[in-house]
Parts: C-alpha cells; structure tokens; sequence
C-alpha cells in the first residue's frame, strides 16, 4: 500500500494469531498502554500550548526604553500602515503608564492618519483580502470605497483557492484511510482461513469485513464527489483568476 503505518501492538486483537486467552491479554493491555501513552502526549501538548498563549498574552505592546525614546508620530504612522484601530493607542499607553511615561497622543494621531492612507491603498486591499486577512473598518470615506472592492475581490480568490486546497486534502485523508482499510481487510481475510480461529471470532471477523465493506462503498462515493467539486472549483478559480488580472491589482 502507498500509505503502510508500522501498527503498535494491540490495534486489532482479535486479529493477532494464534489466538489464546494469554495472547489476548497481553495485546488488550498493550493497547491499553498505547492509549494512554497517546492521551498524555495529548495532554501535555495542551499544556504547553495554553503556556505559549499566555506568554503571549502578557507581552507589552512596547518596552520601557521604547516608551521613554519613542517617536510618537512614527509610532503611529506605523500602527496606521498595519491597519490598527484605536485602541491600539490604549494598548501603548497601558504599557508605558508602568514606566510613568504618557503617550503623545496628537502626534501618534496624525502619525496613524498619515499611515491609514498607505494601508488604505486598493492594492494593500487585495493583499490582505487574497490572504485570509480581515479588516477593521479603518478607512476614511474616501478611501474606503475602492479599498473594500479590491479587499472584497481578494478574498474571493482567497475563497476560491481554498475551496480548492480543503477538496485536496479531503481526499487525501480519505484515500489515506482506503488504503489502510485495504490492510485492515487483509488482516481478517488471515484470521478467517486460520485453524486456531475460533467459531465465535470467526463471527466477530466476519461483522468486522462487512464494516470494513461499507465504509468503503461511502468513502468510494466520498471521493468520487470531492474530485468532481475540486474540478468545477478549479475551473471557477481560473476563471476568476482571469478576472482579477483585468482589474490590475
């Protein structure tokens, strides 16, 4: 098969030969081991990734040398350049407030107007839009119209292009899955012809073949729909690709 994992101990007992109540066991525990070990690796990635999170949380829009030498016009020019609201401003000044220093709050204004008219451009617009970026509601009347028409045209084409890629990995996961059912499948086909099977596991293996059987049919239906929509959303991107490139962004 294309896609083989080396299976830990205990995945399909009533699969392992010969069958004894001994072997039995030793596999049940073994899966049994195998889970857990799954689970706390689980666990502690959650753990260390709620720690990053809150390391995150707890970092200061600015340092206290920054606050003491900043360039509040360009602080804000800048803020303005990155599409920032407003309360941008409150995030800087309840940082430099623990090292007694008072933003500018004049100068970061029109710093950040001045950065609003380069961020508002149609062309940053498609940018952030084709990217999967969002947008505050920053712009002046002036500026937003065109900038929303060329966001909105980006994120189509985001859109579209995801449509695409989410059909692509649908099937791959589902393919995925064929193959190892296909292994699945050959491991019961074993359990069934073998003499140290039982009548009761036989019973067991034969339900298992049939399981194993229908969610191959849905998966082969499955697949067959995700090809059919990933062709017919790659003809509506190229389609919208040729449009964009007339718009000129």
């Amino acid at each position: 098969m294309s896609h083989r994992d080396a299976r830990k101990p205990g995945t399909y007992p009533f699969f392992k030969l010969p069958f004894s109540q001994q072997g039995v066991c030793m596999e049940t525990s073994l899966a049994i081991a195998n889970w857990m070990e799954y689970v706390m690796n689980i666990k502690w990635n959650l753990v260390w990734l709620s720690l990053a999170f809150a390391g995150l949380s707890g970092c200061a829009s600015m340092s206290g040398d920054e606050c003491a030498t900043s360039d509040w016009s360009a602080i804000g020019y800048e803020d303005g350049s990155r599409g920032y609201t407003m309360d941008r401003i409150g995030q800087h000044r309840k940082a430099c407030a623990k090292h007694g220093v008072t933003p500018d709050f004049a100068a970061y204004q029109n710093g950040r107007d001045q950065g609003l008219v380069d961020y508002c451009q149609p062309g940053r617009g498609f940018s952030i839009g084709s990217n999967g970026g969002s947008y505050n509601g920053v712009c002046s009347v002036n500026q937003e119209a065109d900038f929303l028409d060329a966001y909105n045209a980006g994120h189509r084409l985001h859109t579209l292009r995801s449509n695409v890629n989410s059909a692509s990995s649908s099937i791959s996961a589902k393919e995925y899955e064929l193959d190892h059912i296909d292994d699945d499948a050959a491991v019961i086909a074993a359990g069934l012809i073998s003499d140290d099977t039982t009548k009761e596991q036989r019973i067991l293996l034969l339900v298992d073949l049939k399981n194993l059987a229908e969610r191959t049919g849905k998966l082969q239906a499955e697949i067959k729909d995700l090809y059919d929509y990933r062709a017919r959303s790659q003809v509506e991107l190229e389609q919208y690709q040729l449009v964009v490139a007339d718009l000129g962004y």
